[in-house]
């Protein structure tokens, strides 16, 4: 008896339906990269005021908010990481 969870049930029940359409594809790796973009900046902006505000008062911790600003960043890099995984499932490509 087959297990309807294997990878190549799930790719026939998946190229059969509008998910397996190139275009739902990419679209899937937009709103990816768009939540990663949106949550990335939406950490800065907090991080980046809070740190002008410390840096004003104590220049001399300006090297140790560099990292806390810096960090955020890697949401970005793991969203950019998930749509280039999402995008090369697109098999043929119009």
């Amino acid at each position: 008896m087959a297990d309807p969870t294997t990878a190549a049930s799930v790719a026939a029940t998946v190229t059969g339906t509008w998910l397996g359409d190139p275009g739902a594809i990419a679209l899937s790796a937009a709103i990816a990269m768009l939540g990663a973009a949106a949550a990335t900046a939406a950490v800065q902006s907090s991080v980046g005021s809070s740190a002008m505000g410390v840096i004003a008062e104590r220049p001399e911790e300006s090297s140790k908010l560099l990292i806390y600003y810096l960090i955020p960043e890697s949401i970005l890099i793991f969203g950019f990481i998930v749509s280039y995984l999402i995008v090369s499932k697109i098999t043929n490509p119009i």
